[in-house]
């Protein structure tokens, strides 16, 4: 008790704080997400996601060798495909715009851990995660879909693929599938607790990904709840799951502790878009220290068990960090 304890004492110097600190962010955990598309030289601006832009595969490579220069290990990539159609067949062609990204990648960057989002949302006319027969987002069906999609990223030299629909089964069949492929050595990083979110709204302005009907509420999970969360998580370690994540991030902290302390899985989350965008406006408007912000926010993070976060702060970050 005070005076004999004096928590202060800890706090003194830069040194000290340093020593005893619980939670240190590495430029290790951070992983970039990337938007790739169709044609050659295109860099499209993304006005409510200052510093994100769609890139043609040929612009790709420039982008990550800066991100790697800055200490950055791993990419997500998402599709945005020149044409869509009810069966979203663009997530699966051989030739499409993450099977050729990651191709050329792999290549340039071989040692560079090259990650895949799997979905149909950015590909199908309907914007669902999943096949649409009428006003229904179907399950079963969406699952070779899924399947196949995953295959084609591994044939094309993917590390680990990223199931995002969150259709029942999904990593199960995925599984499945890469095995009997004999592509045993690719991992699944699974959107396990993906919430039912209002923070992805930015991001379906990237991916042009509103969905043309309803919404995404039968599939995604319910914000209230927070014990089903531990449930897909383990559901989807049943199926194969290597990585678990949690989606969002700064909203679902608690989940992100139940999830990590539950499993005995590496737990990932995704600092989305609206969170993403909600700091660029605070800081375009002199209104909060973008840079202590951020890494405030990516430290709340790992301090609530994430061993690695996806982050579009990731390139910023990792300079900061090695500014020290």
């Amino acid at each position: 008790m005070y005076p004999v304890t004096r928590g202060r004492r800890l706090r003194a110097s830069p040194a000290l704080r340093n020593l005893v600190r619980e939670t240190k962010l590495h430029v290790e955990d951070l992983i970039y997400p990337l938007f790739v598309t169709a044609g050659k030289g295109v860099r499209q601006e993304i006005p409510s996601m200052p510093g994100v832009a769609r890139l043609s595969v040929d612009l790709l490579g420039n982008e990550v060798l800066e991100a790697a220069n800055r200490g950055v290990g791993a990419v997500i990539l998402f599709g945005v495909p020149d044409r869509k159609d009810e069966a979203g067949s663009m997530a699966f062609q051989p030739g499409g715009v993450v099977q050729e990204a990651v191709s050329v990648l792999k290549k340039a960057f071989p040692s560079f851990l090259v990650i895949t989002d799997v979905c149909l949302c950015q590909y199908s006319s309907s914007g669902h995660c999943g096949l649409v027969r009428g006003s229904r987002v179907l399950n079963d069906e969406s699952l070779e879909v899924l399947a196949e999609t995953a295959l084609s990223h591994a044939k094309a030299g993917a590390d680990l693929v990223a199931p995002s629909d969150m259709m029942d089964g999904r990593v199960g069949a995925i599984r499945k599938r890469l095995d009997a492929e004999g592509f045993v050595d690719v991992g699944i990083m699974a959107y396990s607790a993906k919430y039912a979110s209002a923070f992805y709204g930015p991001f379906r302005e990237v991916a042009a990904s509103d969905p043309s009907f309803g919404d995404r509420l039968t599939y995604q999970m319910d914000p209230a709840n927070a014990r089903e969360a531990v449930k897909e998580a383990f559901m989807d370690i049943h199926e194969g799951a290597d990585i678990v994540m949690v989606k969002p991030a700064l909203p679902y902290l608690d989940i992100m502790a139940k999830v990590k302390a539950a499993s005995d899985r590496p737990v990932a989350t995704y600092n989305v878009s609206g969170e993403y965008s909600m700091v660029k406006a605070a800081a375009a408007n002199g209104w909060l220290d973008e840079r202590r912000v951020v890494m405030e926010i990516l430290t709340s993070m790992k301090r609530a068990g994430a061993d690695m976060v996806i982050t579009y702060h990731a390139k910023d970050a990792a300079g900061w960090l090695k500014e020290g």
